[in-house]
């Protein structure tokens, strides 16, 4: 069971990373594109100052995070935060709470639906939350055998 633990935690190490690190990278390349679809999201423009840096530089800092084992779980923790938060976000559109919303994501990942948003979000909030679990566990044994 440990062995598969471990895999499970490194497959979606290597998700998150590429997926922060290709989101983060594609919004800083498309700057100009992604501060436009920041100004036509649902909440204040006085936010898109802050958010158009503060969005892709916590994805690519999360995905550093996740590279290294003395922060691994700290971007764990991170990305299951703010896939959560856009998991909540993605809801409420297809809950029609806002009236039109474009979708401000990097890359090819803007292109998917709404709903194929929410189900893309809830894949990486659910293996974010397996990952933590599983690397508490195999943490707790690593301290039991330290302890023995």
């Amino acid at each position: 069971m440990q062995k598969k633990r471990k895999l499970l935690i490194e497959i979606t190490v290597l998700l998150l990373v590429a997926l922060f690190f290709y989101t983060g990278l594609s919004k800083l390349i498309d700057f100009k594109g992604f501060t436009y679809d920041l100004n036509n999201q649902p909440f204040s423009d006085s936010l898109t100052p802050v958010l158009k840096w503060l969005v892709p530089v916590s994805e690519i800092t999360i995905a550093a995070f996740l590279i290294f084992e003395g922060t691994r779980l700290m971007g764990l923790y991170a990305s299951l935060i703010l896939m959560s938060i856009f998991t909540i976000y993605t809801a409420l559109v297809l809950l029609r709470v806002f009236e039109y919303v474009p979708c401000s994501c990097g890359g090819v990942i803007k292109y998917l639906t709404w709903p194929q948003h929410l189900v893309f979000n809830i894949f990486f909030v659910l293996m974010a939350y397996l990952a933590i679990r599983a690397y508490k566990i195999e943490e707790n044994k690593r301290i039991e055998y330290q302890g023995t």
